[in-house]
Parts: C-alpha cells; structure tokens; sequence
C-alpha cells in the first residue's frame, strides 16, 4: 500500500471491507442453514423446542471454535511458508 496515493488506498481500503462483509455474511448464512437443517425438526411450533434450541446452541458453538481453528492453521501455515522462504500457492 505504500505505492498507492490517498485515493487509491481509501479504494482499496473499502474494497477490502466489502469482500470481509461478505465473506462474513456467506459464513453466517452457512452457519445458519447447517444449524437449522441438522437441528430443528418440529414445525408444529413457532419457537424452538429445548432439544433444539440446545441442540442449535452446540452447533453455533462447535462451527465457530472450527473456523477459528482453522484461521490459526492457516495463519501458522502461511507464517511457517513465509519463515521459510516459500511463496504460498507455489
């Protein structure tokens, strides 16, 4: 970014924002479809019953500790490649 003029970073700069909104909404929207279809099972209610909620609860939980532990793979990858001198998708 130190090549870029003012202008051109505040582009880039909202560019980056927009791609981090929506890779964050397609995860929640992922989130949301998996937990639904694995958990809830009875339509005959308007709100969730306690083994569902519970059971929604447990796979929000479970997803989010998953993508994080992944992000902290990746980043370590990507770090132990830089370290070592290789060019990630070389």
């Amino acid at each position: 970014m130190d090549g870029l003029n003012a202008q051109e970073q505040r582009e880039l700069q909202g560019r980056m924002e927009k791609k981090q909104m929506k890779e964050f909404m397609t995860m929640y929207s992922r989130l949301v479809q998996r937990c639904f279809d694995d958990c809830v099972n009875d339509f005959t209610t308007k709100s969730l019953q306690s083994k569902e909620e519970g059971c929604v609860m447990r796979c929000v939980d479970k997803y989010l500790k998953g993508s994080e532990r992944l992000g902290q793979r990746f980043q370590e990858q990507n770090a132990a490649m830089m370290q070592s001198g290789q060019m990630p998708g070389r």
